[in-house]
């Protein structure tokens, strides 16, 4: 059976090509954006270096959790093989033939067998734009040929995406990012985007200024082929009858009066000049957008919008490529969505979403996001399809991997997490002195950070980690501790909890200083018992304007 559509804003939480698969109709989306995780700063020794080795696999050990030829890799290389297009079939034979297996070829042969999934769920109107680096640009641009046809091709972008280096060495500073621009036909949708003026530019493209300090540049009405049918004298409101250009006028008799009824046709000083159109500043979009985007800056370290996450992008950025391939009814798909930024866009500029991501750290950081930003409240405003919503499927989640139950576990209580990684999905090697994830607040006049600090159990509890905890909590100077448990905690662990007694705020109000949550208790609505006002990732800012009612969008 095909997939139903999707009638409700979702974030799913996991494999993007069996959600694909099994969650997306074809032919349902009109825009799809997608920035895949790769790491830009490996050697291409490593890279490209064969993995059957003793050697080789100790030069990668870093870079485990990303692409690795491996059985995965076999497995979807054969599947490439026996169910893609032929076109493909020769593509990726003769990529492997050339690249060998290895990490870069591990990487174009899971992001192949996407792409034709994306290919599938694109409208025949609808766009797609895969921003990398120049690791691997190179390659994904023959996939896109491959599974897009080269005839849909519509711009290789480049994004200044920081400033110049100073450590430059034996080559040139790598300061930008590409995003291939691909249509699925050629009935794409499309509204023109235009790139504003600096004054400098003003000045320098439009010279002339009226009285008033109107600037304007002088511009032809001579239509630039033959037109019979406006090649036509025309007598000027300055009483002068102006002959056309051996093409005709670039407009018709009516417009021409309405320019100079508007004041905007530009008369010769001189007998037998050409008769031209005063085109003002103040009345032009900008010049049309071009192929290097250099007007868009990264995003800075105090900038409001940053929120830690290593790839992340401008919501600018997101912005234009929203406005440019998508109308008020259009579904985005951000099937590689990490902190969001494009199902952000989407939000503020009132379209449909869809995001997919793999970690339940990225799904959380998320969730934060659009509350943030639009108060808007997952189950309510839109779905988290994927992660558990029952104890059942909390264990099931725990027993397939303890770091994404621990992320997810963290989301319940908007902590942060220690040790993550927002690419991965692994937890960070090394100690994390007993913490899993913090809260941040802030709880007197002077404003003054103080933390709760979480630590999240999966397995068999016992009274010694209650006092592991108010060890760790005495150490780090926190104020509240919370103990999240998977399992009902003892009577020894609460009788422990309890006699930590209370944590005193600067607002007179009595919290239990350490705190035993089960998850049941998390799903059935608990909560952490702390002052309100706090901060935990950092807050994306609050955005109003354009995005609409959620009722008028379905």
């Amino acid at each position: 059976m095909p997939p139903e559509p999707i009638t409700q804003n979702t974030l799913f939480y996991g494999d993007n090509l069996p959600i694909l698969r099994e969650h997306i109709p074809s032919n349902s989306i009109d825009l799809i954006y997608l920035d895949p995780p790769f790491n830009s700063n490996r050697s291409y020794n490593v890279l490209f270096k064969d993995e059957s080795g003793q050697e080789s696999e100790a030069q990668i050990t870093a870079f485990e959790d990303s692409w690795h030829w491996n059985m995965a890799a076999e497995e979807t290389y054969h599947e490439l093989i026996h169910d893609a297009p032929p076109r493909v079939v020769r593509m990726i034979g003769a990529l492997r033939e050339f690249i060998g297996t290895n990490q870069m070829m591990a990487y174009l042969v899971m992001m192949t067998i996407r792409l034709i999934e994306l290919h599938r769920v694109l409208k025949p109107t609808g766009s797609i734009y895969l921003h990398c680096d120049p690791t691997a640009s190179h390659y994904l641009k023959i996939v896109l040929d491959t599974i897009f046809g080269i005839e849909n091709f519509r711009n290789e972008i480049t994004w200044k995406r920081t400033f110049a280096h100073g450590n430059v060495g034996r080559n040139y500073g790598s300061i930008s990012d590409i995003l291939f621009f691909y249509a699925k036909t050629d009935a794409y949708l499309w509204n023109q985007p235009f790139a504003g003026l600096s004054a400098k530019e003003v000045i320098g493209k439009y010279p002339h200024y009226d009285p008033d300090g109107r600037r304007w540049q002088s511009v032809t009405l001579r239509n630039p082929g033959p037109r019979p049918n406006l090649h036509f004298p025309y007598t000027a409101s300055n009483g002068v009858t102006y002959q056309p250009h051996p093409n005709g006028w670039s407009c018709n008799l009516a417009r021409l009066q309405q320019y100079d009824a508007e004041k905007k046709l530009h008369f010769p000083s001189k007998p037998g000049g050409a008769l031209r159109l005063r085109m003002y500043a103040d009345e032009s979009p900008g010049e049309r957008l071009q192929n290097i985007w250099d007007d868009i800056p990264p995003i800075g370290a105090q900038a409001a919008e940053r929120l830690g996450y290593p790839t992340q992008k401008p919501i600018a950025l997101l912005d234009r490529i929203t406005m440019a391939s998508s109308d008020k009814d259009s579904i985005i798909l951000d099937p590689f969505c990490g902190c969001g930024t494009a199902i952000a866009s989407a939000q503020k500029l009132g379209r449909r979403w869809i995001g997919i991501d793999i970690t339940n750290l990225a799904i959380a950081l998320q969730k934060y996001r659009l509350e943030a930003m639009f108060a808007l409240t997952p189950g309510k405003d839109y779905r988290v399809i994927g992660e558990p919503t029952d104890l059942a499927s909390a264990r099931q989640l725990a027993s397939e991997n303890r770091y994404q139950f621990q992320w997810w576990a963290l989301s319940l209580v908007q902590a942060k997490p220690i040790g993550g990684q927002q690419d991965s999905k692994k937890g960070k090697k090394g100690k994390d002195k007993g913490i899993d994830g913090i809260i941040s607040f802030e709880d007197d006049a002077k404003a003054t950070p103080k933390q709760v600090l979480i630590q999240v159990k999966s397995g068999h509890v016992k009274s010694g980690d209650i006092r592991d905890l108010r060890g760790t909590m005495d150490r780090e100077n926190a104020c509240i501790g919370v103990f999240m448990t998977l399992e009902s905690p003892t009577k020894d662990m609460q009788t422990e909890a309890a006699s930590a007694g209370f944590y005193e705020s600067g607002w007179g109000k009595k919290y239990p200083k350490l705190q035993i949550l089960t998850v049941d208790e998390l799903l059935k609505g608990a909560f952490v018992q702390m002052p309100p006002i706090r901060r935990t990732f950092k807050q994306a800012p609050k955005e109003f304007g354009e995005q609409p009612a959620q009722a008028a969008m379905w």
